[in-house]
């Protein structure tokens, strides 16, 4: 199992190394010029020179490339153009946000998602699956924007039984009130993959020639489920919460803006409209390396569930 986390982690450099070219390459592709947001438009051209110079943009792309390569791998991510603070400070400030709302929507969508499709696989064309297969249609068939938006209406704004927007109050009831609706808006969507999925996944499973020797021998419909064919029919459903992860970086940044949270998504917001480009730039670093953690994991997490796929 070490020898082939190993070779999992090693993998993720290449990957990596990718991604950072991308990086540096789309943020020096977005208009604008990082010395004229930092003085103004105002600026002399001699100002603006002086502080290219500083910034080293005036140096040719492939020493500007190996230099962004050095500062990425020594940790050091830059300083907010607008704020002045670092990155590093900058993310600090609202990855407990984050967090909480990525883990929140996840235990959502699995604790939802996983029984729904084994009962949709359990009951085959009986009114569990023709429910589960709708309610699966119908959150993959909303955009995040859209289901945040009709969220307020139905449950903050109608019924009130949760604030319209972020609450900064130390009380924990207050803050799960306040995490509850974004939380549920990601989660959905993860719930209609993870349902179709498991779905798909536990089907293929039951017809398996192991699963009818385990009935024939009085194995009982419990144990044959969760012990016999869940965990082999689990790595398509590890596959799509760890494939989704990339996805709710997309759905966290409209979803913290219709409610008002602060968190990564909001800040790479703010960098775009602030064209702070060293923010810019640093945030889709660390989203680009956590992108690259949870897919490594998910990759040791197969081997984990199923020890075929150690040796293969």
């Amino acid at each position: 199992m070490i020898s082939f986390a190993f070779k999992r982690l090693l993998l993720a450099i290449p990957t990596l190394l990718v991604m950072l070219t991308a990086i540096f390459v789309l943020v020096r592709l977005v208009p604008g010029d990082a010395a004229s947001v930092i003085l103004g438009d105002q600026a002399t051209e001699a100002s603006l020179r002086a502080m290219r110079a500083r910034l080293g943009l005036d140096q040719p792309i492939q020493v500007q490339y190996l230099h962004f390569l050095g500062e990425v791998l020594t940790g050091n991510l830059g300083q907010s153009l607008s704020s002045g603070r670092t990155v590093v400070q900058e993310v600090l400030l609202v990855l407990p946000s984050t967090i909480q709302l990525t883990l929140a929507a996840i235990v959502i969508g699995i604790v939802l998602g996983l029984p729904l499709g084994i009962l949709a696989a359990l009951g085959r064309n009986n009114w569990i699956d023709y429910v589960s297969r709708l309610v699966s249609l119908v959150g993959l068939s909303f955009p995040a924007f859209v289901s945040g938006i009709l969220l307020l209406i139905v449950f903050a704004i109608q019924l009130g039984w949760f604030p319209v927007l972020a609450s900064d109050s130390t009380d924990p009831i207050e803050r799960l009130r306040s995490l509850a609706l974004p939380a549920l808006n990601l989660g959905l969507i993860l719930m209609a993959y993870v349902v179709r999925v498991t779905r798909s996944s536990m089907l293929g499973v039951l017809g398996e020639d192991y699963i009818r020797t385990a009935r024939a021998k009085g194995v009982t419909p419990t144990r044959l489920v969760m012990r016999h064919a869940l965990r082999n029919g689990l790595i398509p459903v590890v596959t799509v919460v760890g494939l989704y992860f990339g996805t709710l970086i997309g759905n966290s940044v409209l979803t913290e803006i219709i409610f008002n949270r602060p968190g990564l998504g909001k800040l790479i917001f703010g960098a775009l409209n602030a064209r702070d480009y060293t923010l810019l730039e640093g945030l889709m670093i660390i989203f680009a390396i956590c992108v690259i953690v949870v897919n490594t994991l998910t990759d040791i997490t197969y081997g984990l569930i199923d020890p075929r796929v150690k040796y293969k």
